[in-house]
């Protein structure tokens, strides 16, 4: 009986043999990452649900489909691959969110809310 297990790396694929997947030459291609986005009902906005890797865009869907919204939990779905997003340096949070500290409009914590309106 033939060996079908063999050392890679989730999303890693070889050559296809009979049998099973051969990784003789060495040259394994890894499938990138994406980042998947779900929207739970309609009027809501997509809430990162976690990441898979995927060879393209389309199968990337799907797979997000099949592992995401197993029970009916979306309407939608964005992938990005994770290349395309940039994201902030946690070390530099403090230059990048300070002018806001001192912007006390755009957070109206002093004004008085009439009772109809408390649940703001």
């Amino acid at each position: 009986m033939k060996n079908f297990i063999t050392k890679h790396f989730y999303g890693d694929y070889g050559e296809i043999e009979e049998g099973g997947v051969s990784n003789k030459n060495e040259q394994n291609i890894a499938w990138p990452l994406w980042e998947v986005f779900i929207r739970s009902k309609q009027g809501l906005d997509h809430k990162h649900v976690g990441s898979l890797h995927a060879a393209d865009a389309q199968m990337a869907i799907e797979n997000a489909r099949d592992v995401y919204t197993r029970r009916l939990e979306g309407v939608s779905i964005w992938v990005v691959e994770s290349k395309n997003i940039t994201a902030s340096n946690p070390e530099e949070a403090g230059e990048l969110f300070e002018p806001a500290e001192n912007k006390i409009y755009r957070h109206p914590t002093f004004y008085k809310l009439p009772k109809e309106v408390d649940h703001m």
